[in-house]
Formats: structure tokens, sequence, C-alpha cells
């Protein structure tokens, strides 16, 4: 059966998440175990979405266990791209979102970035690190 894995819960994740989760499974995933919990208790600090909109995606699951994303076939990562005062990127929590998707990657999978990066960082960088943590050919 096919699922979705939808990593990092934010203004981006959260309602791609939800609006998934009323027709596939979908693990949403986020590092932030509170944030995780307030989910699961129909809560949404960030007013994204609102408890009827989190009670309407039935096949929607939450979890901040890597584990959990062994089953997903598609990934989409939504996490943030900071910028400092001099508008460079932080690709840190892209890195670290890639190297979690590359843990548990498997042949045939869809790996998607919806976050905001700048040309040839998907292909070069974040490419090159799902590979090194996965070892499999992409």
């Amino acid at each position: 059966m096919e699922k979705i894995g939808i990593i990092g819960l934010g203004y981006v994740g959260l309602p791609l998440a939800v609006e998934f989760g009323k027709i596939i499974d979908v693990v949403g995933f986020d590092i932030n175990q509170s944030r995780i919990e307030e989910l699961k208790n129909g809560h949404d600090r960030t007013l994204e979405v609102d408890m009827s909109e989190l009670k309407s995606a039935a096949r929607l699951s939450f979890s901040s266990d890597p584990a959990d994303l062994k089953n997903v076939n598609y990934f989409i990562v939504t996490v943030p791209t900071p910028v400092d005062e001099y508008k460079t990127p932080d690709l840190t929590p892209l890195i670290k979102a890639s190297e979690t998707v590359g843990k548990v990657l498997k042949k045939n999978d869809v790996v998607i970035y919806e976050s905001t990066v700048y040309p040839v960082c998907t292909e070069g960088g974040l490419r090159t690190c799902i590979r090194e943590t996965q070892r499999i050919e992409i």
C-alpha cells in the first residue's frame, strides 16, 4: 500500500499532511515531540488547521520516531530554510531531514523537496546526503 511521509509539520507541511490524510495513509513527521503530542490531541498552536480539519484527516498519523517512516513510499520534505542577515541560507534543517529520509529510503521511493532552495542544491548537496546515508543509487 502506498504511503506518504510529510517531513516537517509547519505552515507548509501540516496543511499538506491534513489534505493528503483525507485520501491516503500519511505519516506526519516532526522532530519536535511536543508538537507531535499537540497534534495528536487535535491542537495546532500555529493555527494553520483547526481541530475539525485535523479530525477529518482520518488516514493521518503523527510521529517523531524516524522508524515510523520505514513503510513510506513518497517523502515530501517541508522543513524551513532560514537565512542569516546576509541572506545566506542555512541548509541544516534540509540536511538533517535528508539524513532522516536516507536512513529509511528504499528502491523506487520518491523524495520531493517543498522547501525553498537555490539552484543545484537538491541535485548536488541533498541528493549526495541521501546517497551517503542510504548507500543506494539515486
